[in-house]
């Protein structure tokens, strides 16, 4: 759509003097009769906060959604595919009185004028649409009769920090605010972009943490709210005029009560005082803390947590806690890593769509929650960003310059609507993106050399696995990511796009393209023979020294040979724990799983060794961190190493679809490693209803009680027992003698 059609005749509007850190307040009138129905449409970038007669309709919320807003930043040497702007719409019929109304729009910062991407500066639009009950309908716009003044936000960083001085314009939200001394609003640039709508999940508040104080330092007291979140805590302000409050914000404590400088990412929120009372918090950022230091005249009354409006779907059970932590707490940092529309790799340091951490972790993201629309938003993202000329997938979508690699972050548009279609069962999406799977087939084949891909483009990076953990030097403080990855990128890299392939080949046959499967059955043959020549020692049946999940990676592949996997076994039998970076985390427990080895499996999951989620619980985490080894970490909130929960529901609960199966129509219920846990519980919502499993295991047996949703064919096989499941409750009893 164009802007007319969200819009009118409305007008882009800003102030007559702007900079990247210019936050303003806009202020219109309109005057309505009778009332049937208001509605609002309106956009201030980079997010606004809207008052209507002195109410907020929007609080806690970052909006508009992030997406590539405009060509302005595409990429050097490439055309993005799409670029569009998301308009919020809003009924305002309770606000709305008859006579006079105000409208007031915070406006500024965000994604559209983040550091590394300026797009454009703060600016607004908006249009009223004032139904009467004759049926008829009035506009408002924006224009230059609107007043414009500046905000109280006197000083920003998108991704660190934000400063309010409320001695600047405290009250211009209210309807009798004086604004005769603001200026005219300027006409500013437009946009050149797709003016759309959409129903992905926005920003809101879930909920409120109470806080208590856990020590006093030189410089204020601190805070703890329980657990590691994303928000920001609301304020009691009593400092007098002119004095300032800080606020600093840290993922852990030192032994001293301090807070630890490493977690603290440059987080900071500074308020300076008019003398009033009265409650304040940020407007235009949140924070990723559990703790937080408070300096000055201000008592902490809450902490809000703010994130995306996706609801849990499932639940997960069972009679070990490492297993229960893992569950819950990858279910509590994804949530906090969905912001503004866009799965990221961590809230605070970099916020960014990270392809690679995204599709990792997207089929255990919609096993666990009502993601659908969300990822939905996020798939034509990755869309939008795809290269034009060369099939280039970006390393984040929305765009922002990244480091990644040419195949696990690019397969995201093939894993993505591959999972959505799995989950779902809509093949429309699978017909939407497959001329973009297709491309970028092409620009791996144009990276490659001798069956394997071996580069990306021009001076970015071009990574394999990534935060891999220190296995050779474990004594020494190694940093570089190249002195910790023993995998080679190529080995990586191909492995994903054999999987592509192998993915489109069955999408093909789905969207009726069987004419291309030959095509990719010659790929895959080339790519797969490429790996084994290149990388598989004959002399002991192993790939890259089995050593950090390398042969997990053949295995999946089938290539090797009659010891690679037995090797592979051996190995992690010995080991016990994780040396694997984050896809072959993900793929060494699935090929566990798939060749019948789970109570292995299992025991990895669950290892108390010093890398692996034991170790984060024993050590007091409650999100995970960005490397299994938490004195190294940069972030405590990175979801990636999350992924193998999806097969806490596909394998250990086992509620598995067939491979014919979308959208959950025929399952087999196969649960695996029984004889490893005395009772386990869990449920998934699906498009048919909700499936859940639950089992207890007595000195016979096992007793279980699996409900399966009306429309959903499913058969029970496990333990050596097999039998139809009808819709409903089905209870039985299976003898492990």
């Amino acid at each position: 759509m164009d802007q007319p059609y969200y819009f009118k005749n409305a007008a882009w509007v800003g102030k007559a003097e702007r900079t990247e850190k210019t936050f303003s307040v806009l202020r219109g009138r309109f005057h309505v009769c009778s009332i049937k129905r208001v509605t609002l449409n309106v956009l201030g970038l980079g997010f606004f906060k809207c008052y209507i007669n002195g109410k907020c309709i929007n609080p806690d919320t970052f909006l508009p959604l992030s997406s590539d807003f405009e060509a302005t930043c595409d990429p050097t040497g490439e055309v993005l595919s799409g670029h569009r702007i998301y308009v919020p719409s809003f009924d305002i019929t309770p606000y709305v009185t008859p006579g006079e109304n105000v409208i007031a729009i915070h406006f500024g910062g965000g994604w559209y004028t983040h550091r590394n991407r300026v797009f454009g500066l703060p600016k607004v639009i908006y249009c009223i649409f004032a139904e009467d009950y004759y049926g008829k309908v009035s506009h408002f716009v924006s224009d230059q009769s609107c007043r414009i003044g500046d905000g109280y936000v006197s000083d920003y960083d998108f991704v660190s920090y934000e400063s309010h001085d409320y001695n600047f314009s405290s009250d211009c939200f209210d309807v009798d605010f004086d604004d005769g001394g603001w200026e005219n609003a300027s006409l500013t640039e437009g946009l050149d972009t797709d003016y759309c709508s959409s129903d992905c999940p926005t920003d809101k508040l879930i909920c409120e943490l109470p806080v208590k104080v856990v020590g006093r330092t030189e410089h204020g007291i601190v805070y703890d709210c329980g657990e590691n979140t994303t928000g920001y805590p609301v304020l009691g302000l009593q400092a007098k005029q002119g004095e300032t409050v800080r606020v600093r914000f840290s993922e852990e404590l030192l032994p001293d009560g301090n807070l630890d400088p490493r977690q603290i990412q440059k987080q900071s929120y500074s308020i300076t005082s008019d003398g009033k009372d009265r409650r304040v918090q940020p407007e235009f950022t949140w924070y990723c803390f559990r703790y937080f230091e408070v300096t000055g005249n201000a008592v902490p009354k809450c902490v809000k947590v703010i994130h995306a409006d996706v609801a849990p779907s499932s639940t997960f059970e069972c009679d070990n806690e490492t297993l229960n932590w893992t569950y819950n707490t990858f279910k509590h940092t994804m949530l906090c890593n969905m912001h503004t529309g866009h799965p990221s790799d961590c809230p605070h340091l970099e916020r960014r769509g990270y392809t690679g951490d995204g599709q990792l972790t997207c089929h255990a993201a919609l096993s666990v929650l009502d993601a659908k629309r969300f990822y939905e938003k996020w798939l034509q993202d990755i869309a939008d960003g795809q290269d034009q000329l060369s099939g280039h997938v970006q390393y984040t979508a929305p765009y922002i310059r990244s480091g990644g690699g040419p195949g696990g972050w690019g397969c995201a548009i093939v894993e993505v609507p591959y999972q959505l279609y799995k989950h779902y069962g809509d093949k429309e999406i699978l017909l939407k993106y497959y001329g973009n799977m297709r491309r970028y087939i092409d620009y791996l084949e144009a990276h490659s050399e001798f069956g394997l891909v071996t580069s990306d483009k021009k001076g970015e990076w071009c990574l394999g696995d990534w935060c891999s953990p220190n296995i050779l030097y474990p004594e020494k403080d190694v940093t570089s990511h190249n002195q910790q990855v023993i995998i080679p990128a190529p080995y990586v890299n191909t492995y994903f796009m054999v999987k592509s392939l192998e993915t489109m080949r069955k999408i093909a046959m789905i969207v009726g393209r069987e004419e291309d499967i030959t095509e990719y059955d010659e790929k895959i043959k080339l790519r797969k023979s490429a790996i084994q020549a290149a990388y598989f020692n004959a002399f002991d049946g192993n790939f890259i020294m089995n050593v950090q999940g390398a042969n997990s990676f053949a295995i999946d592949l089938c290539l090797g040979n009659a010891t690679t996997y037995e090797n592979m076994v051996n190995y992690y039998k010995k080991l016990g724990y994780f040396d694997t970076g984050i896809f072959a985390t993900d793929v060494l427990i699935r090929t566990l799983f798939e060749n019948g080895d789970a109570e292995l499996a299992v025991d990895i999951l669950k290892s108390n060794g010093s890398q692996g989620y034991e170790h984060w619980r024993q050590n007091g985490a409650t999100t995970f961190h960005e490397y299994w080894d938490s004195n190294r970490s940069r972030s405590h909130c990175h979801p990636m190493f999350g992924a193998p929960v999806a097969y806490f529901f596909e394998y250990l609960l086992g509620i598995k679809q067939t491979e014919a199966s979308c959208g959950y129509s025929e399952l087999v219920i196969n649960p695996q490693a029984v004889s490893k846990f005395n009772r386990m519980s869990g449920s998934m919502a699906t498009p048919k209803g909700t499936v859940s499993v639950s089992y207890e295991r007595t000195s016979e047996g096992v007793n279980f009680n699996i409900s399966i949703p009306a429309g959903c064919k499913a058969s029970f096989c496990a333990l050596s027992h097999i039998q139809e499941l009808s819709a409903g409750k089905n209870e039985f009893f299976v003898s492990e003698q």
